[in-house]
C-alpha cells in the first residue's frame, strides 16, 4: 500500500486512474475469497459465520463491479472512490463507539482512523473536479491506512485463554 501510494504522489498521470482500479479490484477480490474461503473452512462451525460468508460475496462483487469500471469517466471512479472512504470511515468509527462501550481496550486508534478516512473522503469531494489532486488526497488516505494497519499489526493486545 505504501509503495503504490508513493507512485501514485510522485506521478499523479490519466493512467494512473487504470491502476487505482486494477488495485482496488485486485484487494477486493483477494478479500472476498479469503472471507469465503474461512467460511468454508472454519467459520461454518462458529456463531455468526453466516455473516461471514454474506460479507465475502459482498465484497466479492465489489470487485467485479469496481473491474467493470475502467470504461467510464474519471469522475465517477473518483466519486466511488470517495463513497468506499466515506463508507470505509464511517464504519469505523461506529466499531470504535462500539468497542469503547463494550471492551475497554484501545478504541482511539479506531476511531482517529475513521475521522481521518472521512475527512479524505470529504476533501477528495471537494475537490472532485480537479483529478490530479483528487488522486493525491487518495493516494495519502492510502498512505495513511498502510501506516495504521502496520501499527495495529505491532500493537499488544490481550487475549483470554480457556482451558
Amino acid at each position: 500500500m505504501i509503495l503504490v501510494a508513493v507512485i501514485f504522489i510522485a506521478f499523479p498521470s490519466d493512467e494512473a486512474y487504470v491502476f487505482v482500479i486494477a488495485v482496488l479490484t485486485l484487494g477486493l477480490a483477494i478479500k472476498g475469497l479469503k472471507d469465503i474461503i474461512f467460511y468454508f473452512t472454519m467459520a461454518r462451525h462458529m456463531v455468526g459465520g453466516k455473516m461471514i460468508l454474506i460479507q465475502g460475496v459482498i465484497v466479492l462483487d465489489f470487485a467485479l463491479l469496481t473491474g467493470s469500471l475502467s470504461d467510464v469517466p474519471k469522475i465517477y471512479i473518483l466519486l466511488y472512490l470517495v463513497v468506499i472512504h466515506a463508507f470505509s470511515g464511517i464504519v469505523e468509527i461506529l466499531r470504535a463507539m462500539e468497542a469503547r462501550r463494550t471492551v475497554s481496550g484501545p478504541w482511539k486508534m479506531k476511531f482517529t482512523h475513521g475521522i481521518v478516512d472521512f475527512l479524505l473522503a470529504f476533501s477528495c469531494f471537494i475537490y472532485i473536479r480537479q483529478t490530479h489532486t483528487a488522486l493525491i488526497i487518495y493516494s495519502i488516505g492510502l498512505l495513511y491506512s498502510a501506516i495504521m494497519r502496520i501499527l495495529n499489526a505491532f500493537r499488544r493486545t490481550t487475549f483470554i485463554l480457556i482451558e
